[in-house]
Parts: C-alpha cells; sequence; structure tokens
C-alpha cells in the first residue's frame, strides 16, 4: 500500500504562529463524541447523574488526558521532559495513553468526589466512551506518519514505505534541527502535493541550533518516488530497498484498540442495558481488551528509538516492550475490579418511628 502523506496541517491561521492539525482535531472530535456518548448514558439512567451534569466529566477527563498523558511520556518515554522548560513545549508532540489512563483515574475520581458518586459506575460510563476517541487518535498517528511499525516484507498485507522513516529523511537531506513544519513541508513537496515555490516561503531559514539551512542544496532530493525505488546495492537481495517497508500499525492499533473494543463494550452494554452488570466490570472489560490488543500489537509496532539505542532489542523488562509492560498493570488492575472483595453494606436495624 502508499502511504498518502496528508498534510498533518489542517490548515494555517494567518498571521499567527497557530496551526489547525489532524492530530489535535482528533481529540476534539474524541471528546465530543464523548460527551455525547455520557449524556444518553446519563438519561438512561446508567450514569447517576443529571444529563446536564454529565458533560462536567468531559472536562475533567480533559485535563485528565493531557496532563496525564504528558506526565506519562515524561517518566516512560523521555526523561528530558521532566525539566519544566521542555514540559511545557507541548506543540513538539509527546503523550502516552498509560500516562492518559492514569490521568483520567485522577479526573475521574475528582469528579465522584465533587458529585458524591462512587467511582466505579463512573469508570464503567468513561470506559463506553473512550474508544471512539482512541480510534480517532490513531488515525491521526497515521496521517503524522508516527508510530509506525516493524520492518516487514513488501508482500506483507498493508506493508508500506512511510517517508518520515529516518532512510527517508536522510535521502531528503533535510538538515538536522529542522522543525517539523520543515519536514512536513519537504514531504508535501516531495509526493507532489505541493509546489515548492508555495512551500519556500514557509520554511525555517536557520535550525533551531542557530545554522543557516541552503534549502537550494536541498530542494533537488525531494523525490518521494526516486526515494522509495531505491534499493541497496551492498544487499544480495533486489527487493532490499533503502526505505524499509513498515506494518502500518497506528491503523491495526486504531481498529483493534478504538473500533473493535467499541463494538465489544457496546454489545455487552447492550446485552445488559435492562441489569447492569455490576459496578466496574465495564472498565474492567476495556482494561482487559485494550491490554490484550496492545500486548499483540507491540510485536508487530516499532519500539520508540531510545528503547532500540545501544544495541537494544527495544525491551525493558523480562522481554517485554514498555507498552506490553504497561498493559500488564493495566491487566492487574482489571484483576482488582473483578475480584477485589467488596464491602457489603449491612441491613439497618432500625425499626421506622
Amino acid at each position: 500500500m502508499e502511504f498518502p502523506a496528508w498534510d498533518p496541517v489542517l490548515f494555517d491561521i494567518p498571521f499567527l504562529p497557530i496551526d489547525i492539525r489532524w492530530y489535535g482535531l482528533m481529540y476534539v472530535v474524541g471528546f465530543l463524541v464523548a460527551q455525547w456518548i455520557f449524556v444518553r448514558l446519563a438519561r438512561r439512567g446508567f450514569f447517576p447523574v443529571r444529563p446536564e451534569d454529565a458533560p462536567d466529566l468531559v472536562f475533567y477527563c480533559v485535563f485528565g488526558v493531557m496532563l496525564g498523558g504528558r506526565v506519562g511520556y515524561a517518566l516512560f518515554y523521555d526523561q528530558a521532559l521532566l525539566n519544566p522548560l521542555q514540559f511545557v513545549q507541548v506543540w513538539k508532540g509527546g503523550l502516552a495513553f498509560h500516562g492518559g489512563l492514569g490521568g483520567v483515574c485522577v479526573a475521574v475520581w475528582l469528579f465522584c468526589r465533587r458529585h458524591r458518586i462512587g467511582w466505579a459506575r463512573v469508570a464503567d460510563v468513561a470506559a463506553l466512551g473512550v474508544t471512539p476517541g482512541i480510534l480517532a487518535v490513531r488515525i491521526a498517528n497515521f496521517v503524522n506518519g508516527e508510530l509506525y511499525g516493524r520492518e516487514t516484507s513488501r508482500d506483507t498485507w498493508g506493508a508500506m514505505q512511510f517517508p518520515t522513516d529516518p532512510a527517508a529523511l536522510a535521502r531528503f537531506e533535510i538538515p538536522d534541527g529542522c522543525s517539523m513544519r520543515d519536514r512536513e513541508l519537504c514531504i508535501q513537496v516531495a509526493y507532489g502535493h505541493r509546489t515548492w515555490d508555495d512551500v519556500q516561503p514557509l520554511l525555517s531559514a536557520k535550525t533551531e541550533h542557530g545554522a543557516t539551512i541552503d534549502w537550494a542544496a536541498v530542494r533537488p532530493q525531494l523525490d518521494w518516488d526516486a526515494v522509495r525505488q531505491l534499493t541497496d546495492a551492498g544487499s544480495k537481495n533486489p527487493d532490499h530497498f533503502v526505505v524499509p517497508f513498515r506494518h502500518p500499525s497506528q491503523l491495526y492499533e486504531g481498529l483493534c484498540e478504538g473500533l473493535l473494543l467499541g463494538l465489544v463494550l457496546l454489545v455487552v452494554y447492550r446485552l445488559t442495558r435492562s441489569r447492569p452488570l455490576r459496578a466496574g466490570r465495564y472498565a474492567a472489560v476495556f482494561l482487559l481488551g485494550y491490554a490484550a490488543a496492545r500486548i499483540s500489537l507491540e510485536e508487530v509496532r516499532k519500539p520508540d528509538q531510545q528503547f532500540l539505542e545501544g544495541g537494544r532489542d527495544g525491551s525493558v523488562l523480562f522481554g517485554l516492550t514498555m507498552g506490553q509492560t504497561l498493559s500488564v498493570a493495566m491487566v492487574v488492575g482489571a484483576l482488582l475490579i473483578l475480584f477485589w472483595p467488596r464491602r457489603a453494606v449491612a441491613p439497618s436495624t432500625t425499626g421506622p418511628d
């Protein structure tokens, strides 16, 4: 399959250093769909709050996802972001699902304290509303050309070459230290989606290190058709391309963690709507389902670069990747929800007055 190379920026806001990106838009879509689900669940009595109070949970979750996702990425993937000056540079990316999940747990707890309700049923509501957002964000990851999969053969179904692959960027000869937007614009030119005359005025004059960029030297290299067909002259295999074919793992994750898991939760909810499961069990289904999908798909998802440096194979604990390790913690959390003994409510011994 051919990577479509859509522009990650939906449109620029004139005269402002702000872009409307597909990535941010997909978060908005996810939160709006979640709000719609929360209100419907409140109207049906499943969500134990008034329908007009249901959107408040989205407000709490927005902060939980963003702050928790950023903290999780800093703790688990890039400790340099623990520096406050780098932590706030969110425009450079860096959100982790498992960190966002932890942030949502805190958000649910705070919401329950304010409304004086039990946390387990609210966790169920959050679980039923989250999967459309997961699907939307994974699609945005695909548009960005990030979080792609491990190398595979060209005859693997769905395999594609990504222009954001380091091997492709090296052939484009885009200088180190260029901004993310510079790289995106160069890829648009390489694919023929935009002209050089249109893009050149938008490119940075200098790298983040202050070096002047010679874009005239870069321009002749921006030819994706030529780059993607280059083969390794030192390889005996004529099908060994310089830019490797990879699994589009973003799409795999979106379909499994978002669409498929969402359908499973919908079916479980519909089958039990007249007699709902005990509070917390829908959340446990989500945790187990997501963990199973993520642990499986990590086998085809390329580990983050920091876990491959120094000859490492991408694992962090007992041969598990970081994503698998954190997903095992989700399994533990689900089992605690399912089997932790609940304190029985003692019947009242006080008769009527």
